[in-house]
């Protein structure tokens, strides 16, 4: 395996890892503020939650497929407009680049 091989294939993998990891936290966070809802409504103290500032960052980086899975798999920000119009056209611009690159590498 050439170089370029090489760095297409730790490409790959990068965008997997983020998009895996953009799914995992977005079904973290969901679980977290189901139990704050049943904690808080005992009287209990509430956990942490995932910043939505580190759900977009996670986004950025590569995991806007895996954070856009896990909106609507596990119902998580569907209401908040900022989630349903930012992450599609964080998405919509990473495949645009994407597309930007193999064509200007492959052509």
């Amino acid at each position: 395996m050439g170089p370029q091989e090489l760095i297409w294939a730790a490409d790959l993998v990068l965008l997997a890892a983020m998009t895996a990891v953009g799914f995992l936290v977005m079904g973290l966070d969901k679980g977290i503020a189901r139990k704050n809802g049943a904690r808080s409504a005992q009287g209990k103290a509430t956990r942490r939650r995932v910043p939505e500032r580190t759900l977009f960052l996670i986004a950025a980086l590569g995991g806007s497929l895996g954070v856009l899975l896990g909106m609507y798999t596990f119902r998580h920000k569907t209401k908040h407009w900022y989630f349903v119009v930012g992450v599609p056209a964080i998405l919509a611009a990473q495949l645009a680049l994407g597309w930007l690159v193999v064509t200007r590498l492959m052509g």
